[in-house]
């Protein structure tokens, strides 16, 4: 920060013990101890909010850059897939077009839906069991519970009746 060496601090010392007094110099030294903290600990937080600021921009140019990435990546993709669609259908149509007068057969073209691996599948929901679990001998020996008491009904349960 600054360059101060021993001997320049020494001067320092000997003038402010001089001008302010052996009661006054600690307290002084303290205050100034203080301030110096508050100051480093504002120097630390806005290197901190800079530094944050700058990882910030560059997170922002990195999203944009590996957005326009993914959208190259899913144009070609497609292109490709409509450019192989059509040589499919073309394919299709003159490997079919030698058969008797144009009508439909077992060999048509398939679809999307047709089961070729395309379509959505949806899993088949199993059915819930009805029975539970544990039996309900075996909770009863086990003395599992069955619902939970709060601690004052547990207590006048097991309170001693004076009545008997």
């Amino acid at each position: 920060m600054f360059d101060i060496g021993i001997s320049e601090l020494g001067v320092i010392g000997v003038v402010a013990l001089i001008v302010l007094g052996p009661e006054k110099l600690p307290k002084v030294a303290r205050t100034v101890g203080n301030l110096l903290g508050r100051a480093q600990r504002y120097m630390a937080d806005v290197k901190s909010e800079v530094n944050r600021q700058m990882e910030l921009d560059e997170l922002r140019s990195m999203k944009s850059t590996v957005e326009s990435a993914a959208q190259d990546i899913h144009n070609t993709v497609s292109k490709n897939i409509g450019d192989v669609g059509q040589e499919f259908d073309s394919a299709w149509k003159e490997a079919t077009a030698g058969l008797e007068d144009g009508s439909q057969t077992a060999f048509d073209a398939p679809s999307i839906g047709d089961g070729l691996g395309f379509e959505s599948h949806k899993p088949k929901r199993l059915k819930k069991s009805t029975g539970q679990a544990v039996p309900l001998w075996y909770r009863r020996q086990a003395r599992v519970r069955s619902h939970a008491l709060s601690g004052a009904a547990r207590v006048a349960r097991h309170r001693p009746r004076s009545g008997r």
